[in-house]
């Protein structure tokens, strides 16, 4: 008798941008380490790769792919790989352009920052969900927006960033209502304040050792995941408040 042929069953799918430092790079390891194969993105090739290195050092999956995501060609070759892993189940909008530093007034702000802030921290997320929205589809993925308080906060300095998020929350909530039908979830995510380059780039000079890591976020993330994506669809998280919560 002939055995049948047991084929393996392909690791869900999970694109992170921005995965070469901060809480990118967090998120890529931890889903990593929880079975995902990973397409890890980012502007930084050297430090993208050492994620590839450790990922796939412990037995992952991780493809990286160095580049711009306000680049179509750079999508299209995001979106080639997640075809050639067998689909996308989990997108992790994270990749962010902080702006000119030292933060500038928005009354001093030149116009083509302001764009380019817009074009990495908003447009680029939307681009990056429609051409992959056939996958998600496919799988019944989530999407995931990382936020920032400055998207409520007004802080001076912060306004092109906090624009740019607090668009990126609505447009969020907006997916989130168009999409329910076609069982994709779409959230944002405060992570709070932490100890990331990107928060050191906009305080220049500045001891910051008294916030967290990225890592302090890990068990919203592990909670968020366990979660009824379509439960938790449409809703905005603050991965360190002390109440996570989803609506019954």
């Amino acid at each position: 008798m002939i055995e049948p042929v047991r084929v393996a069953p392909r690791a869900a799918v999970a694109l992170v941008t921005g995965a070469s430092r901060g809480l990118g790079r967090t998120l890529a390891g931890f889903l990593a380490g929880q079975g995902y194969a990973i397409i890890a993105t980012a502007r930084g090739e050297a430090d993208l790769s050492s994620v590839a290195r450790e990922i796939q050092a412990r037995g992952g999956t991780c493809e990286a792919i160095a580049g711009d995501v306000s680049d179509e060609a750079h999508r299209a070759r995001l979106l080639e790989a997640a075809r050639r892993l067998g689909g996308l189940h989990l997108l992790i909008n994270n990749a962010s352009d902080l702006g000119p530093t030292p933060l500038p007034s928005l009354s001093a702000l030149p116009p083509d920052a302001l764009r380019k802030v817009m074009e990495v921290n908003l447009v680029a997320p939307l681009s990056l969900l429609q051409e992959t929205l056939p996958l998600l589809e496919a799988s019944g993925g989530t999407v995931v927006n990382i936020s920032s308080d400055a998207a409520v906060g007004g802080y001076p300095g912060w306004g092109a960033y906090g624009a740019s998020k607090a668009a990126l929350d609505l447009l969020s909530k907006t997916l989130a209502e168009e999409l329910r039908g076609r069982r994709v979830a779409v959230v944002s995510v405060d992570p709070g304040d932490m100890r990331t380059k990107m928060h050191q780039d906009a305080y220049p000079g500045q001891d910051i050792s008294d916030r967290p890591l990225p890592d302090v976020t890990l068990p919203f993330f592990a909670w968020l995941f366990a979660q009824d994506a379509m439960r938790a669809t449409g809703r905005r998280f603050q991965a360190q408040s002390s109440v996570w919560e989803v609506a019954a």
